[in-house]
């Protein structure tokens, strides 16, 4: 199920469910988006810092699940850090089917995202947040135009040089995000597989979190839950500035191991790029050809 596009004049909802937004950075990535011509409406607790480090759950999800009710709200757009996953409960995955829209996110919003699609069937968008309109990148923003406005994606556009660790040709349902996350939803109740489906998955992690050895572990996790039978290939993104030997060879252990392509590039992520993945689109991934096309 595909959400309806944007359109100049929608409005924009900002929340945020994995950090306490900062007013005078808000201020200016609001007056950014506004720019572009969209307008901007911001959950009530967003400046929140209940616990002192987040709000409160219940505050988080109310203002999330306000978005998906509001009738105006074409865009729910939040942003990263720690504790999406603790508003999975309270999420109202009903409203979401009835009121389908975008939801835009990425690191820490991989818990969201993809339980939204997990519980809806319904695209989310993986790669940009608000914090992106702060400084906003010419590659950024037409990713974002060609993917949430004009809707006219069907090859991904790279930005960057791929590397392909094992060749091949796969494809499946994409799925994915940031690492830890990914790794954390696996025994969730939130996020069920299909046991008989195919899946793409896309990771991305970044030198500054995590080192070599914790990307392996993460990895590991992932390669311990049932769902590894249904992956048909990988797609990593942004891990540093210069190629990371140690882990460009692990990338190319997971594949050995599990008979799939795997390939490294650097368009989303933490990095500079910020290029958007649809999670529940159907996909090819050639990691000799170096592309990923949607369907």
């Amino acid at each position: 199920m595909l959400p309806e596009k944007l359109k100049t004049g929608d409005v924009i909802g900002i929340v945020s469910p994995s950090h306490v937004a900062q007013q005078d950075i808000y201020r200016r990535i609001i007056a950014n988006i506004e720019r572009k011509g969209f307008r901007v409406k911001t959950g009530k607790n967003l400046y929140k810092d209940t616990y002192g480090y987040l709000a409160s759950e219940a505050e988080r999800a109310e203002d999330f699940n306000g978005m998906v009710l509001d009738q105006t709200v074409k865009m729910v757009f939040f942003g990263g850090g720690y504790g999406a996953l603790e508003i999975l409960p309270y999420i109202d995955y009903g409203a979401i089917l009835r009121n389908p829209k975008i939801f835009l996110s990425y690191s820490d919003g991989t818990s969201i995202l993809n339980a939204i699609y997990a519980k809806t069937g319904l695209t989310t968008y993986y790669g940009q947040t608000p914090g992106e309109f702060e400084d906003l990148r010419q590659y950024d923003y037409e990713q974002f135009t060609s993917n949430l406005v004009r809707g006219d994606v069907r090859e991904f556009v790279p930005n960057s040089d791929w590397h392909s660790l094992r060749d091949g040709v796969c494809e499946g349902t994409l799925v994915g995000g940031y690492s830890w996350n990914i790794a954390l939803l696996l025994n969730n109740r939130h996020f069920e597989f299909d046991p008989h489906g195919k899946y793409i998955l896309f990771l991305e992690d970044y030198e500054k979190f995590s080192n070599v050895a914790v990307v392996s572990m993460l990895l590991s996790c992932i390669e311990q839950n049932p769902m590894i039978g249904r992956v048909s290939g990988l797609l990593f993104g942004h891990y540093s500035e210069a190629l990371h030997p140690e882990l460009m060879a692990r990338l190319g252990r997971f594949g050995e191991k599990h008979g799939v392509p795997v390939a490294y590039c650097d368009d989303f992520g933490h990095g500079k790029n910020h290029a958007i993945l649809p999670i529940g689109s159907h996909a090819i991934l050639d990691t000799h050809m170096k592309t990923l096309r949607f369907d």
